[in-house]
């Protein structure tokens, strides 16, 4: 907190009103689960194939300079070098979050050191049955957590990674907190599902209506126990009680193509280098005030969690409000009364199909994505 803090403090000084946060460096696209929520392995086969260098990804991180860095994927734990991209990060002292569903933890967990730096943030997303359901697999959950409690029992950092849906129970959720706390994770992260264009479940991504709704209901009446690895104002941004600006320069993604234009969820194109990233993309075409369509229903944490932070050190008034949010439980009848009400997605269907001994997701694809999956998949 007190890098982040310091951090900031100095961008304000320097008058940068553009600056980033967090780097979203991800160092391969193949994954050992094929999501429904998630098109990242629907890219041919070479593509799935190639890997960033320990080299490419230092020299990102270094251009860069934002304190903290989120290895997301794919899954980073099947590149071949993550051991080392890691040492790279952790003696630069960067705050590394390593995104990874826990599949390969226990067996991995060898190749790193506990760090103050590191901290495995593992994709769960809630109980045992929608957490099967959303990673279209049987007993995910229960391999996820055999990896948590043993990278928690050799003194590792751990946090939580939640992506909701349309038709996430509030009540399930709030339980699913619990379960969290109780197996000894450092905290926790929740955001709503954005509609990647690969996707091959594109009906279940909510509106922003609806996740205000979901948000207000699952976070208000909390409990103290509760510990979120997030901006305060940014979960208080979820539940409706505050307006940002998305400004999706706060966290830079660098894959094997290169530095992605405009942010991690969104491909428009390319750039060879941070600074061209910074200076040729045209910022003002994006978030929901622009009027594009792509960012009408985004309320995605990496375009508006940097706004919230960038609140908190932007004026006394926003700090004190971040501090009174870090101790608030918010009571709510309302959202009480929300918890009673049953929760139906907008579109209801069947998606898992039992096929070979194995939970699959059996949804509406176009025929060359879904082809390409089955060749990443061999």
């Amino acid at each position: 907190m007190w890098t982040v803090a310091s951090y900031v403090l100095r961008q304000k000084l320097a008058g940068r009103e553009r600056y980033p946060l967090v780097l979203m460096l991800e160092p391969l696209f193949r994954c050992n689960l094929a999501c429904a929520g998630c098109g990242k392995i629907q890219y041919p086969a070479h593509i799935l194939k190639t890997d960033l260098s320990v080299e490419d990804c230092m020299k990102a991180v270094d251009e860069c300079e934002a304190p903290m860095v989120s290895i997301p994927g794919g899954e980073p734990l099947m590149h071949p070098q993550i051991d080392k991209i890691v040492e790279g990060l952790v003696a630069r002292k960067k705050y590394i979050y390593l995104c990874t569903n826990a599949l390969l933890l226990k067996e991995k967990l060898h190749l790193f050191k506990p760090s103050k730096y590191l901290s495995f943030s593992v994709h769960v997303d809630g109980q045992k049955e929608h957490h099967d359901f959303s990673v279209c697999r049987e007993g995910g959950y229960e391999l996820a957590l055999d990896g948590i409690r043993e990278a928690v029992a050799a003194g590792f950092r751990v946090t939580t990674n939640t992506t909701l849906f349309d038709g996430a129970d509030p009540n399930s959720v709030r339980t699913f907190f619990d379960e969290m706390m109780e197996v000894g994770v450092e905290s926790m992260m929740v955001s709503p599902g954005y509609s990647y264009d690969k996707a091959p479940d594109q009906k279940h991504f909510m509106g922003r209506a609806r996740t205000r709704r979901l948000f207000r209901a699952m976070l208000s009446n909390r409990k103290k126990t509760w510990r979120f690895n997030q901006s305060p104002l940014f979960l208080e941004y979820l539940m409706g009680k505050r307006s940002y600006q998305c400004t999706p320069w706060g966290m830079p993604t660098y894959n094997i193509f290169g530095w992605q234009k405009p942010c991690y969820l969104l491909q428009d194109g390319y750039a060879e280098t941070y600074k061209e990233l910074m200076e040729t993309t045209e910022w003002a075409s994006y978030g929901t005030e622009s009027g594009n369509p792509q960012c009408a229903n985004c309320m995605v944490h990496c375009g508006y969690e940097p706004s919230s932070v960038d609140d908190t050190f932007g004026s006394l008034r926003g700090f004190v409000d971040t501090v009174k949010a870090t101790f608030a439980l918010y009571p709510d009848k309302d959202a009480l009364a929300d918890l009673d009400r049953d929760v139906r997605p907008v579109h209801s269907y069947n998606p898992l199909v039992q096929i070979n001994g194995q939970i699959e997701a059996q949804i509406e694809a176009p025929a060359a994505p879904q082809a390409q999956i089955e060749e990443s998949r061999v």
